[in-house]
Parts: C-alpha cells; sequence; structure tokens
C-alpha cells in the first residue's frame, strides 16, 4: 500500500522571528521543518511539498506559501496538511472554519498540528480546534488594538511613523521618529511651488519635470534603494497632475506633521480608506520646512482661486470608470468650449510615453448606451436582473433632488444674465475696458451654458421618474433601453472602461466595456 502524501506547512511572523540577516531563512522556520518532517517520517508519510511564509501574520490572507498550499490542496496533489500549530496556518477563525472544517473535508485533507493536537480525523477535538480559533482571533484583535494605541499615541506627539519620508525629506538615521530634508528631492520641491507661484499649472509643471527625465517621487525612492512600490507599465516613473496637486497642498513641507489621512478598514485586512481631515493628526513645527510661509501663503491663495467646484454638485457619469487602454491610468476629464472630454494623464505630460487615449464624453455614453441596448435585447435575463441588481427605490427623494437642481441653476442663470446686461453697460460708460468686457463675458456665458446642461439633465431624470409605486420590471426597462446614462446606472452596470486613441483617418475610437454582470 502506498504511503500517504504529506504537505508540511511553516510560517514566520515578523514579531516572532530569529534571523542573523534579513535575506536568510529564518532559524524558527529551519527548526519547524525539521520537527514536522521528522514526524512525517516517524508516521511513514511521504513529504510532497514544504511550503513556507516567512514574515507574514497569520492574517494575512494573501501568503505565497499558504496560497500555494490551498491551490495543490484542492487539486488534491496531498491528503494531509501538516503544521507546528493551528496558529500556524491561520490566527483568523473564519479561515478555520471555512478551510479545516469545511473545505478540506470535502477535498479528502486530513489536518494536524501536532503541538496543540489538533487533527480533523479525531472527531471529538473539532470543539478544542474551534477553541483555539477563537483564541487566536482574540489575540489578533489585541494585538491590533495595541499596535494602533501605540502609534496614535506617536502620532499624537509628533513622532513620524512611516515606512517612508514624504518626498523632499528623509528618515533621520540618528533620531527615530524625525524626518530630515533630502536636499536633492527638496530642490525638486522648491521648484513646483516657485513654477505654481510664476503662474505655471499642474500639468505643465508634471510636463517640464518629465521633459528634463526627473523620477518621479515613487521611481526617486527606488533609486535610492528603497523598497517602495512602484506602479506598473511605462507610466509608473512619470509625474502626474494629481503629485504635482498633492505636493502643494502638503503641510508637511512647511515644517508641520501631518499623518492619519487613511485609516484601516479592519484588522483583518491591510485595506485602508481616507479619512475626514477633522481625523487627521497635525503637529507643527516638528522638523526643518523646505518651504517658507511667503511662498506657501501665495501657493495657498491662488489654488483658492483657481479652485472651482463642481457645479452640478455630482460626479461626472464615467468617473473612475474609464482608462487608457496605452498606459492603464484612469482617464481625467477636460472641459474646453462647453464640452466634456476624457484624456489619457500620461499622455497630457509625457507624451512620449504613451500614445494617449481621448474621446468626448458624450461619444463614449453613445457607445455605452448602444451596447446595453444590444446586450439587452440579445443576452440579459431580467429575471435574474431583477434579483441581482439593488437600484436606488426612494424616487421621492430623487425628484425632491432634481427639482431643486433645476431651481438653483435656473436663478444662476437670471443672474448670469444679468451680470452679462451690468458689464455691458459699464463697457459703454466706460468703467471697464473692452478686453475685460470680453474675458468677463466669455466666462459668464460659459457659466450660463454649464447651468443650461445641468437642467437638462435633471428634467431627463425628473421624465423617467414617472411614480413611486414602480416595480422592478418597469425600472429595468428603464434601464436597460435607455435613452441617457446618470451616474448610478453606470455604477450599477458598468465594472470599467478601457478606450484607445482614435483610429487613423477615421473618427472611430477603440472602446471596451466592462459589465457588471
Amino acid at each position: 500500500m502506498a504511503s500517504e502524501k504529506v504537505a508540511v506547512y511553516c510560517r514566520l511572523s515578523e514579531e516572532d522571528k530569529d534571523k542573523f540577516f534579513k535575506t536568510d531563512e529564518s532559524e524558527s522556520i529551519q527548526n519547524q521543518k525539521a520537527m514536522l518532517t521528522e514526524y512525517a517520517f516517524e508516521q511513514g508519510w511521504e513529504i510532497y511539498k514544504v511550503y513556507t511564509d516567512d514574515d507574514y501574520t497569520g492574517a494575512n490572507r494573501e501568503r505565497p506559501g499558504f496560497k500555494s498550499l490551498i491551490n495543490d490542496a484542492e487539486n488534491k496533489k496531498f491528503s494531509i496538511i501538516l503544521c507546528k500549530t493551528q496558529s500556524r496556518f491561520t490566527r483568523e477563525m473564519e479561515l478555520v472554519e471555512k478551510y479545516i472544517h469545511g473545505l478540506f473535508p470535502i477535498w479528502g485533507i486530513r489536518f494536524i498540528s501536532i503541538v496543540d493536537n489538533a487533527d480533523t480525523n479525531n472527531k471529538g477535538n473539532k470543539k478544542s480546534r474551534q477553541i483555539n480559533g477563537l483564541i487566536n482571533e482574540w489575540y489578533l484583535e489585541d494585538m491590533s488594538e495595541n499596535i494602533k494605541s501605540v502609534l496614535t499615541n506617536k502620532r499624537k506627539n509628533g513622532c513620524h511613523i512611516g515606512s517612508f519620508a514624504l518626498y523632499g525629506y528623509k528618515k533621520d538615521p540618528n533620531h527615530k521618529g524625525r524626518i530630515i530634508i533630502d536636499p536633492e528631492a527638496a530642490e525638486v520641491v522648491r521648484e513646483v511651488f516657485s513654477l505654481f507661484a510664476a503662474g505655471y499649472g499642474k500639468t505643465a509643471i508634471a510636463r517640464i519635470l518629465n521633459s528634463r527625465g526627473i523620477p518621479n517621487p515613487t521611481e526617486y525612492k527606488r533609486r535610492q534603494g528603497l523598497k517602495y512600490k512602484q506602479p506598473k507599465g511605462p507610466a509608473g516613473s512619470l509625474w502626474k497632475y494629481f503629485s504635482i496637486s498633492n505636493m502643494l497642498s502638503n503641510e508637511i513641507y512647511i515644517g508641520n506633521m501631518v499623518q492619519g489621512k487613511y485609516g484601516s478598514v479592519s484588522y483583518k485586512t491591510k485595506k485602508n480608506r481616507p479619512r475626514p481631515k477633522s481625523q487627521w493628526y497635525i503637529v507643527k513645527g516638528t522638523h526643518e520646512p523646505i518651504i517658507d510661509m511667503d511662498l506657501w501663503n501665495r501657493v495657498q491663495n491662488i489654488l483658492k482661486e483657481r479652485s472651482r467646484p463642481f457645479k452640478s454638485g455630482r460626479i461626472g457619469i464615467f468617473a473612475g470608470k474609464a482608462s487608457c487602454i496605452g498606459c492603464g491610468c484612469v482617464m481625467r476629464s477636460l472641459k474646453t468650449h462647453g464640452k466634456h472630454y476624457l484624456m489619457c494623464p500620461t499622455h497630457h505630460v509625457a507624451p512620449f510615453a504613451c500614445q494617449g487615449a481621448f474621446i468626448s464624453v458624450e461619444s463614449l455614453e453613445t457607445a455605452v448606451i448602444k451596447e446595453l441596448n444590444k446586450l439587452s435585447e440579445n443576452l440579459i435575463d431580467r429575471e435574474v436582473l431583477k434579483n441581482s441588481v439593488t437600484f436606488f427605490s426612494d424616487y421621492s427623494k430623487r425628484t425632491e433632488t432634481a427639482r431643486l437642481e433645476i431651481l438653483k441653476q435656473k436663478k444662476n442663470i437670471d443672474i448670469y444674465s444679468k451680470s452679462l446686461c451690468d458689464i455691458y453697460i459699464d463697457k459703454s460708460s466706460g468703467v471697464i475696458s473692452p478686453e475685460d468686457f470680453e474675458s468677463i463675458s466669455k466666462e459668464l456665458i460659459v457659466k450660463r451654458k454649464t447651468a443650461e446642461r445641468v437642467i437638462d439633465e435633471n428634467e431627463k431624470i425628473l421624465s423617467s421618474i414617472k411614480a413611486s409605486n414602480k416595480n422592478n420590471s418597469d425600472i429595468i426597462d428603464e434601464y436597460l433601453n435607455p435613452s441617457f446614462l446618470t451616474r448610478e446606472m453606470a455604477e450599477e452596470f458598468i465594472d470599467y472602461i478601457t478606450v484607445g486613441k482614435r483610429i487613423q483617418n477615421t473618427n472611430e475610437v477603440p472602446v471596451e466595456i466592462y459589465w457588471n454582470f
């Protein structure tokens, strides 16, 4: 009879490692291997493979060795998984139930951890395995809260706790928790602030830096030998509009420590989400400033003057949905002559890096509607869709919102029209010059057209809301045979869109739509 095949799994966390050098495999990992392989040989089992994860916590579901182990278990490449303790496999109760008590029995996998006597062939110790899982789960939560408390206290005291210093600074090698100026990067920061104060736009500044081959912050850190995660693709080392924008408003450059802009969603995941500014930790005067207050104040005043909140109070239909097929970057919105466009941000700041995608919002909307109608006719099962898509059901609230927006924009139109009359009288009276009149009138006309477009969009929304007692079938018919798109519809139906460069000598722009269903 052939011996059973066993998979040996070893894991070591950063907090319990014992290494001579960072590149060495941990002594503890070696000890686990020795213990587990000896045990396997004593039982007469054949070792299929030893899976290891060094410097990974038990709550990390992205451990490469762990993922490989699970994949091979599902493919039935062995019949036993052997660990030192259950917590080496996972510290999450959810994964204990999912794998040890759920999928492993289905796959015909026996789980054994020799120190805490966990063995799925022994039906009598299931409760002890579950208790171990709960204890490990509590350990994770307590450890997370303790770490969070320590970090919060350090932030409040102005200590820098990040893995990397902000571009323009570096971590002080002689004083933990402090940052000092990095002369090379700081010079670029000063140039960015100076160019903006001199009237250059954010995109123009990015283009200037890219044309001179100056690496962006992530690429600069990589060249300094820091293990900083570099974005994929040819655009990863380029300056972008948003990197300039974020730099110009960051108080760290005037000597204030700003931390806590993002917070973790849960101790079970590394995902973060933005936090409101009221929850940030800002401590003044913690380090040497790169930008003096005079230049800082000039830049902030310009930023304030140039800021123009989105007039309709809503984000664009395709915001965050459309990406350039060439470089993979999310496309930026552009408005010119009253029309809205989407463009590749990379091509705009560095034409040599990407051919660039460019399309009008109107054209993309037409393409999406056409494809949606085609899918509606041929592919979509309406009965399935009724149960899988959650629609916005509060019609009275939507109606009131749209009506208020229409009233607001009508008032704005009256104001813009009256202002046009007033400045015409001022020009005729010699109060303002013809040049000023032309500049101001153009801006007022653009604002009036924008208000008219917002009114038109909201009137379309109102026309689609016929009654508050609509059923899902009525709503689905509206959604699947639309004459126009709303942001709500884009969120429900579209996963993402890729846009290419216009095909030469045609008006055709390659568009690929990836749906949520």
